[in-house]
């Protein structure tokens, strides 16, 4: 599959299967958290074969069952783009994870307590599950790409593939909170609309997803 095809395909989780993830398949995750932490400044952490962090009350509130794998997205508490940061290359490996045959799901507070390490200087930012789900999960409504953007007939193609790739960007409680503008000179700009929860961390979601729909090379952000 193609990038495309994996956003497309890639659905949220919560019930997951008994079965391990390979010896080498942590290697190849393990690897590309190395990357991802290299090139953003994250402490991003993988935890494995852990039960107790999605035993918890809340956990059984957001309805996740067989959980026990889950991704820890931790960086300095003085990054003033953290929030976003964290939504941008969780998504990265959430993209990752489902090109693998992996199945995830963004966890805000309904999870226990984790088992990341977590310096005096850093904060944990949000969870993500990981694991072999029992389905696949289904797609998610969506607003609009004209309610989305300032997508209109003359814009330019690459910004029209970015927002359908934005489009299949998950988000807190579905809520989309964000707006995408094409500006002259191939320029885009972004920004998270209100105050609702995560809607930074979704704001990060939703930029990967129209880097990877759009072309880098087409644009530069605002």
């Amino acid at each position: 599959m193609d990038i495309k095809e994996v956003m497309a395909a890639r659905h949220s989780v919560r019930q997951y299967k008994s079965e391990d993830i390979s010896d080498e398949e942590r290697i190849i995750l393990d690897e590309y958290v190395r990357k991802l932490n290299e090139e953003s400044g994250l402490h991003i952490q993988i935890i494995y074969n852990e039960t107790e962090c999605f035993m918890s009350r809340m956990a059984k509130y957001g309805k996740f069952e067989g959980v026990e794998n889950y991704i820890c997205m931790v960086g300095k508490k003085a990054d003033k783009d953290l929030e976003e940061k964290c939504g941008y290359y969780g998504e990265l490996l959430v993209l990752k994870a489902q090109e693998m045959g992996l199945n995830t799901c963004w966890v805000g507070l309904t999870h226990g307590t984790t088992r990341s390490e977590v310096e005096k200087d850093e904060k944990e930012v949000i969870v993500i599950s990981l694991g072999y789900g029992k389905t696949q999960g289904v797609p998610h409504k969506s607003k609009s790409l004209y309610k989305l953007s300032n997508l209109t007939e003359y814009s330019p193609e690459w910004f029209e593939e970015g927002m359908k790739a934005v489009e299949l960007a998950p988000t807190a409680i579905n809520q989309q909170k964000f707006f995408f503008e094409c500006l002259d000179n191939n320029r885009v700009s972004a920004r998270a609309v209100g105050f609702a929860a995560y809607t930074k961390v979704d704001l990060g979601i939703a930029k990967a997803h129209f880097e990877l729909g759009a072309g880098k090379e087409n644009f530069t952000w605002a």
